[in-house]
Parts: structure tokens; C-alpha cells; sequence
């Protein structure tokens, strides 16, 4: 089984599990192109089921959900803060400041830091 994603307009519109041949004999009269997606793939690395980085092929940078963009080369969230920026090696968003190496914390976008959650 494989996953593609439903991608109108750059944006991904809805994810599914399904045959290859099924994909190709689907009849889809809506608009919009289906893009083979891999569970397996985030920031722009392959992970096995034990989510352990192994030698597998990255697909396209990232495994989307809907709402999610799609440029023709990987599939990436929508921007979660102005402050944040695009990583094109990972196709995910970098916080200007480091997440800490401990506790919980949630990002301040007034102070473009993190806030420790208690």
C-alpha cells in the first residue's frame, strides 16, 4: 500500500491509502492531482516503523496533512508564526531561537521566544 496526497492549488486537500492501481484507475472528477506521499518521510529523512532514520528514500521532503502546501518538490505546513523560517532542506519552519533542551515550552510570538509551560 502507498499514500497519496490530494494537492489543489499547492494545497493538500485530503490523504489516503491506497494500490497503485487504484490511483490509476480511479475515476476523480474533481479538480486537483493525487501525489504519491510516504509515511515514512520527515524533514526531508526516511525513518523505519520504529521511527529509527534509516537508508530508505526520503519522498518528497515530508508525509503532509491536509491544509498543508505543496511546491512540486516536497509538502510542507502552513507558516506558524511571522517570525518563523522556511528550512528548504527539511521543508519544515525553523523558530528563530532553539527549542530548550528541557522542559515544556510554547512558542511567544510577541517576544519571539519560548515560554516555559508549567
Amino acid at each position: 500500500m502507498a499514500h497519496y496526497a490530494k494537492v489543489l492549488n499547492g494545497i493538500v486537500e485530503k490523504v489516503l491509502v491506497a494500490e497503485q492501481d487504484f490511483i490509476d484507475s480511479y475515476v476523480d472528477t474533481s479538480p486537483g492531482e493525487w501525489i504519491q506521499c510516504s509515511y515514512n518521510t520527515r524533514g526531508g529523512k526516511h525513518y523505519d516503523s520504529d521511527g529509527v532514520e534509516d537508508d530508505g528514500t526520503p519522498l518528497r521532503k515530508n508525509y503532509p496533512s491536509p491544509t498543508w502546501l505543496y511546491d512540486g518538490t516536497g509538502f510542507y505546513p502552513p507558516k506558524p508564526y511571522d517570525s518563523w523560517k522556511f528550512n528548504s532542506t527539511t521543508y519544515l519552519w525553523d523558530a528563530p531561537v532553539a527549542y530548550p533542551d528541557s522542559g515544556m515550552h510554547k512558542w511567544n510570538e510577541d517576544t519571539t521566544s519560548w515560554d516555559e509551560v508549567e
